[in-house]
């Protein structure tokens, strides 16, 4: 996982590859899209020891070619890199 709104800008072409652990091996997804919006968001679970005692995420919205808004969760097992 990478932080920092300075690393992913509006219009900027990204893939992001998402791998899910499993008993056996991972299973993995990628989606590939045009940066609408990245921020930390707070999550309505309650977290003891966060910043306004709640849970902050990472989310990236990317807008795919097809007009497809998705907003994604970017946690440790997530890899984002320049699209081509």
């Amino acid at each position: 996982m990478i932080s920092g709104n300075a690393l992913y800008t509006p219009g900027q072409r990204v893939r992001v590859i998402q791998q899910v652990p499993r008993l056996s091996g991972s299973f993995a997804t990628t989606v590939e899209g045009t940066v609408v919006k990245f921020e930390q968001q707070k999550t309505g679970s309650w977290y003891a020891h966060a910043k306004d005692d709640k849970l902050w995420l990472d989310r990236l919205e990317l807008r795919k070619d097809d007009g497809e808004t998705v907003v994604l969760n970017l946690d440790r097992n997530t890899r984002v890199e320049p699209a081509r």
